[in-house]
């Protein structure tokens, strides 16, 4: 079989199954078959499909059509420009969670120590480490599969980020100049309708954000008054139904609370600066 057939019939098998955008997605999992670049299937369209090649092929199109999301097919998603590692361990990167990134450069961009609470695949980290010079950037997650995901992530980069397996930041201690998290913020009468790639495949723990979605936020708030010095940011990814409850959860002690908006207009981020003392 030829590339030139191989791409129409992946095509037409994921089309028929409503999966968006099957023509980007067929040519995505023949790349990743055939271990090469997209102008390869556009360059030698002749090209005969190896045994082994169409059986990935063939592979990669039935989990697919499962629901399988193509990136934890693929094992790759990219960030902020560069391409990281994910598995179904970790919730895959969203370019929403850019604004995070764009938002501590805007605020904390000379932050020293950084500290990013529930990190996943470490995106949030390693980005941080690489867009400006840091003393030093720790990363926490309760789940042992994502912090070997987001180790694979620093090493790839060659990022330097400290992990740690713990639950938001207990155990650790300040002072960090800059907290920044994106946690589950999704309410859980909620989760039975999301799509089904994400509801059946992206790990149920990075999603669930408590009754009303704001619930981890409650948990953050206090850890980062403990641990940031006064001055420092907190810089957190929101979904866009709980920014009242979000901004509610900042107590006296914060100052500058400002919410950040997506190319879609909705509420994404929510950062503020800590003063120091108590509500």
């Amino acid at each position: 079989m030829t590339l030139r057939t191989a791409l129409r019939q992946g095509e037409q098998l994921l089309g028929e199954a409503g999966v968006a955008e099957a023509k980007l997605t067929a040519e995505v999992l023949l790349c990743h078959a055939l271990r090469r670049e997209k102008v390869f299937l556009y360059t030698w369209p002749e090209h005969e499909l190896s045994t082994i090649e169409w059986i990935h092929y063939g592979r990669y199109l039935h989990e697919r059509l499962k629901g399988k999301p193509t990136q934890y097919i693929t094992r790759r998603q990219e960030f902020f420009g560069r391409e990281f590692v994910v598995s179904a361990e970790v919730l895959i990167p969203r370019p929403e969670t850019e604004h995070v990134v764009e938002r501590a450069a805007t605020v904390a961009r000379d932050a020293r120590r950084v500290l990013d609470i529930g990190t996943g695949s470490g995106a949030l980290a390693v980005t941080l480490a690489l867009e400006s010079e840091r003393e030093v950037v720790v990363a926490t997650d309760i789940s042992a599969g994502a912090l070997r995901v987001a180790r694979e992530n620093a090493r790839r980069h060659g990022a330097r980020v400290h992990l740690v397996k713990t639950d938001l930041a207990a155990g650790l201690r300040g002072p960090f100049d800059l907290v920044v998290s994106n946690p589950p913020y999704i309410p859980e009468a909620e989760i039975e309708h999301l799509q089904h790639e994400v509801r059946d495949w992206e790990p149920r723990v990075a999603l669930a954000g408590g009754a009303d979605g704001a619930e981890p936020y409650r948990r953050i708030v206090p850890e980062a008054e403990r641990i940031l010095r006064p001055g420092g940011w907190l810089v957190v990814e929101i979904g866009y139904l709980i920014e009242a409850a979000v901004r509610a959860a900042l107590g006296a002690g914060w100052s500058e609370v400002e919410t950040g908006f997506d190319l879609a207009g909705l509420p994404r981020v929510v950062s503020a600066r800590w003063a120091g003392g108590k509500a």
